[in-house]
């Protein structure tokens, strides 16, 4: 099914397609491939909203820097000095992060109009990202699937293609609040999606959460958030979540998985709401995931209002030769995917 949710100030109308399979159902727009809302049910069988979003698209347009649900590229996270060397030539892209440049640049994915084709049980968007776009190199041609399996389950795969070589590494920016993202708002969790509907979740609403996360290694940053120095060992700090515990704040950081890159999606994390019972479960193809706990999110939502769990390759790969490649070629086809699981306990 899919509705007019708004149009943009050029006449380019905006739809909301929602997808509904065991009990689960997911509301995406075309602007920005933006998951507006992720609906289930807690353990009482109460049906609620667990991701941070707005009820218009002038929420979305107004506060763009938080890049809510939405579908992030080219490159997900940041590249130093927004500038990278590749086969001999340095490219430059657009700084939109101090001299870095973050998310794609000035008009990423997030920003842009996906085509949308309905698929089983899913969605395929698509676009072309054109040579030299923010900077990139080499016409993209991109399209993400989100589906529904018959568990309730949410995939994303991600795939591109392109004429000349170039970087790649897609993401979604969903924030998660599984106690609702209405929670603590006077609001009822569940029959809103965010301030737009009432007004933001409190402040922490999704600190108590309990993440454990399967990674023995994080990526220490600067005071940019590049990456600085070798993967450190989490043991005997707050990075360590391979056992369950409170998700805290104060995190901004990428996780080097233990399982590296896979062929298939294998399970890397649990997050885990005691008040409501429901349960997260992330597993990815991809080698590494931001965890951002929303401590600088923002007006209209209060800090710590939920917990971005971001599969990805490393922040600035291209200048780091010892980080997995994100490098794209003629001929070859990127291929990513992540599925979100949910239950109660």
């Amino acid at each position: 099914m899919n509705e007019l949710f708004g149009t943009l100030s050029d006449g380019t109308p905006v739809h909301r397609w929602t997808l509904e399979r065991a009990g689960v159902r997911v509301r995406v727009l075309s602007y920005g491939g933006i998951v507006q809302a992720v609906e289930v049910p807690d353990r009482e069988g109460r049906t609620g909203n667990v991701v941070l979003g707005f009820s218009g698209l002038d929420g979305y347009l107004a506060h763009p820097g938080p890049y809510l649900g939405a579908l992030i590229g080219r490159y997900a996270n940041r590249i130093a000095g927004a500038r990278f060397p590749l086969d001999g030539r340095v490219h430059t892209l657009a700084p939109n992060n101090g001299p870095n440049s973050l998310h794609g640049g000035e008009r990423g994915f997030d920003k842009r109009v996906w085509d949308v084709t309905p698929v089983t049980h899913g969605l395929r968007l698509t676009l072309v990202s054109a040579d030299g776009e923010e900077g990139f190199p080499g016409r993209l041609e991109m399209s993400v699937t989100y589906t529904l399996d018959e568990r309730g389950a949410l995939g994303i795969g991600y795939e591109a293609v392109t004429d000349a070589p170039t970087v790649v590494n897609p993401t979604n920016h969903s924030y998660w609040n599984l106690a609702g993202s209405g929670s603590g708002s006077g609001s009822d969790a569940g029959t809103d999606v965010g301030p737009d509907a009432g007004s933001g979740p409190r402040s922490g609403a999704a600190a108590g959460h309990e993440l454990r996360l399967a990674a023995s290694r994080f990526t220490p940053v600067d005071a940019d958030l590049i990456p600085a120095g070798d993967h450190q060992d989490v043991t005997g700090t707050r990075f360590d979540f391979r056992e369950a515990r409170g998700a805290g704040t104060g995190y901004d950081h990428n996780y080097v998985l233990d399982k590296g890159v896979t062929p298939t999606p294998v399970e890397v994390a649990e997050l885990y709401d005691p008040g409501s019972g429901r349960v997260l479960t992330v597993a990815t193809t991809e080698p590494g995931m931001q965890v951002y706990t929303a401590d600088h999110i923002g007006e209209p939502f209060a800090p710590g209002a939920g917990i971005a769990l971001e599969t990805q390759h490393f922040p600035d790969s291209p200048n780091r030769p010892d980080f997995p490649s994100t490098v794209l070629r003629p001929g070859g086809t990127f291929r990513s995917e992540t599925v979100y699981g949910f239950a109660v306990r």
